[in-house]
């Protein structure tokens, strides 16, 4: 028996271009995956579509919330893993033209607006090109008088509308809600912007949707503990999990309510080894240091075996080299400690930096007391290191801050001494340090401070104190920013 062939097919073999055509329309409105490919050609003209399972997969979970069956998805891949292109440009034109579902409107947000402006203008670009319109155009059709690069809006009262983490006004509901990347990478350690960010999410997105049935989509890459992804999976909010590591760990492996999401069974298997090989996998994890590499890569937001910092990678020298630069950072803290209390620590770190660019630390002075015991302590630093240490103190906010750095600076008249305001907080500061630590590009001096400073460091950021990691961090930036003239150790 012979059956009968597909319309288009027949089509196809009776007139060549047009079956072809109907051919490729119906490759689209079959799945997301086959309209991505078709339509990658005008979206990123002369490079080539490099396909891979992951694409399959996050298409597969895409298209269960355009049918309804998922309603909250939260997506973790890492960078460079075509989410940005995927979520926010690719389906949004899907469900209006081929999944036939113009009305949908579609409310995208990121960290930056910028990001989001450029993905919707992408959005708009692929709707408005002839080979959209030529198989989609009767039904999708851009309303002249809402077509903007913030928002677009069709003859069906569907809407695309880009904005920022926090910039959403008053009035705009919609369908979908897609953030793309909520966090900026830089600043996701920053306390007060990531907290603004949670609260935006938890008290702002959920009130801007149509209906129960209307979906939010979250695609980013891990950051911290507490950034929007940890909120999701810590509250347990409802959403459906991918999550997909660049390098395969078994016993993280992905399952959704669609079944294994992770096609990998080796460990340290790469996720698109067609795209990212293994040489370029392993020059991007030693380019971000362990830690940012767990949290972007990995989607773990700290490596599994720790914090910040590793104590194996401080090796412990007997001398320090000729020509170093030197440079003493300073963390100030003015409280006695007192029966049942665990202050803070003023702590004064000496720094060297060879000619060949490996850091010593040199000493740490640790001290709990009063102003005054603070301010003699720095000065007898000052007078044992000698004019050729330069000495960098912090500038705290507010005036008292200004009169206490402005103060220290007159009593350190004939050294050279800096005071500067901190910028970002401790474990952003902390991020250059540890790459370089890594690198096994710090080095200590022997010294009876060995053991504290290699405890704290390895408990860095979630232990009790962090006074000696913040005066290592005011040191390397002061040498690495230039400090004072090359000087000669003493």
């Amino acid at each position: 028996m012979i059956l009968p062939l597909p319309q288009a097919l027949n089509r196809a073999l009776a007139d060549p271009a047009r079956g072809l055509r109907a051919l490729e329309r119906l490759d689209c409105e079959e799945s997301l995956l086959g309209f991505i490919r078709h339509a990658w050609a005008l979206l990123e003209p002369g490079r080539r579509f490099v396909p891979g399972w992951h694409l399959e997969v996050l298409c597969d979970h895409l298209e269960a919330v355009t049918c309804g069956e998922i309603t909250r998805l939260l997506i973790n891949v890492p960078p460079g893993a075509m989410k940005s292109l995927t979520v926010a440009v690719l389906w949004p034109a899907w469900e209006w033209g081929p999944a036939g579902r113009p009305e949908l409107r579609t409310i995208a947000a990121s960290y930056a607006e910028r990001l989001s402006l450029r993905d919707n203008m992408k959005c708009r670009r692929l709707v408005a090109s002839d080979w959209y319109r030529g198989h989609w155009g009767k039904s999708v059709q851009l309303v002249g008088d809402q077509n903007a690069k913030g928002k677009f809006e069709n003859d069906r009262t569907g809407f695309r509308l880009a904005t920022s983490v926090g910039g959403l006004g008053t009035g705009e509901r919609g369908d979908r809600f897609v953030i793309d990347d909520p966090h900026n990478v830089q600043q996701a350690e920053s306390v007060a912007v990531r907290e603004a960010t949670l609260r935006w999410f938890s008290e702002t997105v959920p009130t801007r949707l149509n209906d129960r049935d209307s979906a939010i989509v979250v695609v980013m890459q891990r950051v911290h503990e507490r950034d929007v992804s940890g909120l999701i999976l810590s509250k347990d909010l409802g959403y459906e999990h991918l999550m997909l590591p660049m390098r395969h760990e078994p016993e993280r492996r992905c399952v959704t309510r669609l079944g294994p999401a992770d096609r990998r069974r080796q460990a340290g298997e790469l996720l698109w080894p067609e795209r990212f090989p293994a040489p370029a996998v392993t020059a991007l994890e030693s380019a971000l240091g362990s830690y940012a590499a767990a949290g972007q890569l990995q989607q773990r937001p700290a490596p599994r075996d720790g914090g910040l910092f590793r104590c194996h990678w401080f090796e412990v020298v007997e001398a320090l080299p000729a020509g170093c630069r030197c440079l003493r950072g300073w963390d100030l803290a003015a409280s006695r400690a007192r029966v049942g209390s665990d202050p803070d620590w003023t702590v004064g770190l000496k720094l060297a930096r060879s000619p060949e660019g490996v850091f010593y630390i040199v000493d740490v002075v640790r001290l709990r007391g009063s102003g005054l015991e603070v301010e003699r302590a720095i000065r007898t630093c000052a007078q044992q290191d000698g004019a050729a240490t330069a000495i960098s103190l912090p500038r705290d906010p507010g005036q008292a801050g200004k009169v206490q750095a402005d103060y220290l600076l007159r009593q350190l008249a004939g050294f050279a001494v800096s005071a500067t305001a901190e910028s970002g907080d401790k474990t952003t500061r902390a991020a250059p340090v540890a790459a370089q630590a890594e690198a096994g590009n710090i080095r200590l001096l022997r010294g009876v401070w060995n053991e504290a400073f290699l405890e704290e460091v390895a408990l860095f950021p979630n232990g009790a104190h962090d006074d000696q990691v913040d005066a290592l961090s005011r040191a390397f930036a002061g040498l690495v920013e230039g400090g004072r003239a090359p000087q000669v150790f003493a």
